[in-house]
């Protein structure tokens, strides 16, 4: 139960800094609801599991797989960003959310899900906060990793789950107007993180 507590502890932790998947997040519920910003939380969560599980079993060779892969990553993913910036920036707000579809979900959770991915360095840091909070002990035990990549997937799931709660609260209170400039600021910034992720590409 301890080490489950501290999955939740970890996954909460590497979730929480706002960056561009929660700035993806923030938007995606003003713009098309709540349910469309928590199931992109929903993604980035299923990849920091997923991430975390290579870290608690010790693969060394997968996680030198990633990181010798960082630049491509790297590569792809502030592309992404970009693109998904300029089109944020670019979108017409509509008056009120639309009922999201399957599809439209299905889309949300993917796009976080790869965006996620693509930051291999995300790996390095579940393994210094498992070594951090005493939780390096895993090492390559499949059982006690069993108990904490859930953990670590519950934790993170509760931090997009409040930051979507949050934001839904400040839906109708913004007009067209303040939503569009929600799409402008936001595409600004998601582009912006891509610039930094493409400027750190290093093909030498």
């Amino acid at each position: 139960m301890d080490l489950f507590l501290e999955g939740v502890v970890i996954g909460f932790a590497v979730a929480a800094p706002v960056g561009p998947i929660g700035v993806l997040c923030i938007r995606r519920t003003l713009a098309d609801g709540r349910a469309s910003g928590f199931v992109s939380g929903l993604g980035a969560a299923t990849a920091d599991a997923a991430y975390g599980a290579i870290a608690a079993l010790g693969l060394t060779f997968v996680t030198g797989l990633l990181v010798g892969a960082e630049t491509w990553l790297r590569l792809l993913g502030g592309v992404f960003l970009v693109f998904l910036g300029v089109r944020t920036s670019l979108s017409r707000p509509a008056e009120r959310p639309a009922a999201a579809g399957k599809g439209d979900l299905l889309g949300a959770y993917a796009s976080t899900f790869m965006l996620t991915l693509t930051n291999p360095t995300t790996i390095l840091s579940f393994a210094a906060i498992f070594a951090g909070l005493g939780a390096g002990s895993v090492g390559g035990d499949a059982l006690l990793a069993v108990l904490l990549v859930p953990g670590v997937f519950l934790g993170s799931t509760l931090w997009w789950f409040a930051l979507s709660g949050a934001t839904s609260l400040l839906r109708a209170r913004l007009s067209a107007g303040g939503l569009r400039w929600v799409n402008r600021v936001s595409g600004a910034v998601i582009a912006a993180f891509g610039v930094v992720a493409l400027s750190g590409v290093n093909f030498g």
